[in-house]
């Protein structure tokens, strides 16, 4: 067929999703392969959220809800903002979608006009340039690298700045980098933006993922920035609900009612189950929640410990998330048994062939030099995963 569309043809496959599906591919055929490209916590969905779910189903709440989501649900995002974030928005502010994903495009289509430009960093999730060229809109991207822990600075962000400016898309902590700004950071960046007319989408999905000791801090929170943000976040990462698909987004009313006529017209509301799920999530104990945040923190130490050993990598400590991005470069133009390494993609394709490791190449992200390794996985794995990528990188020559 000729004529299907064009703007659809030009978006990029996710490249983690590609990963994860060869992996489980090699997995069946018997191959023990390591994987580590996932982007989704290894523990279970919490017991009591659960019960939750299945108390929904017997009480036949399986019907459609209104579109952006049961007034139980609204009313506990709009708690858990001002508790936990210091923002008060009311009912109307807020939309519940299927998953912060669907959350981030319905607010990029309800704000972006052809040629519009939207500002974000790289390195950057897989799916921001192609929700922006899904817009007709134009990706202005910054570059930041492992010498600054793959944070931009304000004066980047001024210079970035055209008349075209539509939005300035933030995540922090960061896929793929887990590279989280402190409170001050985000601060800085907020002066640059206060007094301009361009709406930050901030992507707070791994708001919870945080280590040593560093409190997340919502750029929505600074002075005079709530009404020109939307906050995206959602229950995937940090309540280990994943498959359960349900994110929100709350921000200007004008910006929300646009989104939720979007919806309406896609999707309609998140899966009935899921929200009262969602809903006993954010009301529930968070005991196994900041369990399942500290034991990322202690996997993250682990794993920094495991690469140092590894001689030509540099890999940056996240402060959040649970990924590290390390720069693989110093091994491009080595070669093994006639291959030859010059890209991420190729320094992947040789690890799990070689080595049968799972990692995801950085040029996905926006940064050929580095590769994504998750580790939302067990010690274990963690340990013997950092050996086998040692033992291929020991080949290179």
């Amino acid at each position: 067929m000729s004529d299907l569309s064009k703007l659809i043809s030009s978006v990029e496959g996710s490249a983690t999703l590609a990963i994860t599906a060869l992996v489980k591919k090699l997995k069946a055929e018997g191959k023990d392969v390591l994987s580590f490209s996932a982007g989704e916590p290894d523990f279970p969905t919490p017991s009591f959220v659960k019960e939750a779910a299945i108390e929904a189903i017997r009480n036949n709440f399986t019907y459609y809800t209104a579109n952006t989501g049961t007034p139980e649900l609204l009313k506990a995002i709009t708690e858990k903002l001002d508790k936990e974030n210091g923002l008060t928005y009311t009912p109307q502010e807020v939309m519940v979608s299927n998953g912060a994903k669907h959350s981030i495009y319905n607010v990029l289509m309800s704000v972006c006009n052809p040629g519009d430009e939207v500002i974000f960093q790289a390195p950057y999730w897989v799916s921001y340039p192609e929700m922006v060229k899904l817009c007709q809109a134009k990706s202005v991207i910054i570059n930041a690298g492992p010498e600054s822990d793959f944070k931009i600075t304000p004066a980047q962000l001024e210079a970035a700045i055209t008349p075209k400016t539509k939005v300035f898309l933030f995540n922090s902590p960061s896929n793929p980098t887990g590279a989280t700004y402190t409170p001050e950071e985000v601060q800085a960046l907020a002066k640059v933006l206060v007094d301009k007319d361009i709406i930050t989408l901030s992507d707070e999905i791994y708001e919870k993922i945080t280590f040593d000791g560093v409190k997340h801090y919502s750029i929505a929170q600074y002075p005079g920035m709530k009404e020109k943000t939307v906050v995206v976040n959602g229950l995937s990462k940090a309540y280990s609900m994943t498959g359960w698909r349900v994110g929100y987004a709350a921000g200007p009313k004008a910006i929300i009612d646009l989104a939720a006529n979007l919806q309406s017209h896609s999707t309609s509301n998140a899966c009935s189950v899921s929200q009262k799920a969602a809903t006993a999530a954010l009301t529930g104990p968070q005991e196994e929640i900041e369990m399942m945040a500290r034991k990322f923190e202690e996997r993250r130490n682990l794993v920094m410990r495991e690469i140092a050993g590894v001689k030509d990598v540099v890999c940056p400590v996240p402060g959040g998330a649970f990924y590290i991005f390390f720069d693989v470069s110093r091994f491009y133009g080595r070669s093994f048994n006639g291959t030859r390494i010059s890209s991420s993609a190729e320094m992947c394709t040789y690890l799990l062939a070689e080595e049968n490791i799972g990692l995801v190449p950085g040029d996905a992200f926006g940064n050929d030099n580095c590769v994504r390794m998750s580790f939302a996985c067990s010690d274990a794995n963690i340990i013997e995963g950092i050996k086998r990528l040692k033992n291929g990188l020991e080949k290179l020559a």
